[in-house]
Formats: C-alpha cells, structure tokens, sequence
C-alpha cells in the first residue's frame, strides 16, 4: 500500500495558515474544545495562557473558520465556543502527531541529551566550519 504525499506548497497562504494552525495555543484550544466550552472555562484547562493571547487565538481560529463563537442568550450575556466541522476534521491528524510525541518523547530527549552533551563538550560550536579554518587554538 503506497501513501500518497500531498504536494508541498510553498505560497506564503498556505504557509500562513500552518503556521496558524499548528500555533501553540491553537492547537491547545483545539485539543480543549472537545465540547463547546466557555471563555474562562477555556483560560482555566490552559496552564500558562493570559487572557490577551487566548483572546487572539480565539479570533485567529474563528477566522480560519476552526471555531465558531455563539452568544448565549443568558444574563450576563455568556459566549461560548466549539468546533466548527472543519475544526474537527483536524482532531484525528492532530491525535495522530500527538500519540506519535507522547510514544518517541524518551528517544527524542534521549537524542537532545547527546547532542547537548556533545555541544558542550566540543570548543568549536559551529562544525560545519573545518577546525583548520577557525584559527589557532587559545593558549
């Protein structure tokens, strides 16, 4: 069975709109909104996330038509989110990279503790420059 690769698209909007998408915070919202939540609801499952930039990303993910944004008709008015169908057609490539995270996070890290631990022992950062060429060692 071969997999077909989609064609790369190098278009500064397709580009723009990986780059949305695949955003820290979007994809966390994202991850959140497994039921329509409410703004603060949101801000609470979000460690870390200040008001201003889940703001933003609520826009930015409305806009891309990810989520949909609906007014409650409550007292005080009330908004809440949730996805919108094309949101979900995200959930499984998402849950896809994301189980493949959690399963190679020890060889990854692994992998960062070599490198590391090479980067700091070696006195030339940069190996692409042949040591001959950087000079004589200091004294």
């Amino acid at each position: 069975m071969t997999t077909e690769r989609p064609a790369y698209r190098s278009d500064s909007a397709c580009r723009e709109i990986f780059d949305q998408i695949t955003d820290k915070w979007s994809m966390t919202v994202m991850a959140v909104l497994d039921e329509p939540r409410r703004f603060n609801e949101i801000k609470r499952r979000i460690d870390g996330v200040t008001h201003r930039v889940l703001t933003q990303t609520l826009r930015r993910l409305e806009r891309n038509g990810m989520i949909i944004r609906r007014v409650l008709p409550t007292s005080p008015v009330g908004v809440e989110y949730s996805l919108t169908p094309l949101g979900e057609s995200l959930r499984e490539p998402f849950n896809r990279l994301l189980a493949w995270t959690v399963a190679n996070t020890d060889q990854i890290r692994a992998h960062q503790v070599a490198y590391d631990r090479r980067a700091h022992d070696c006195p030339y950062q940069d190996s692409s420059v042949p040591r001959q060429l950087e000079g004589p060692e200091p004294a």
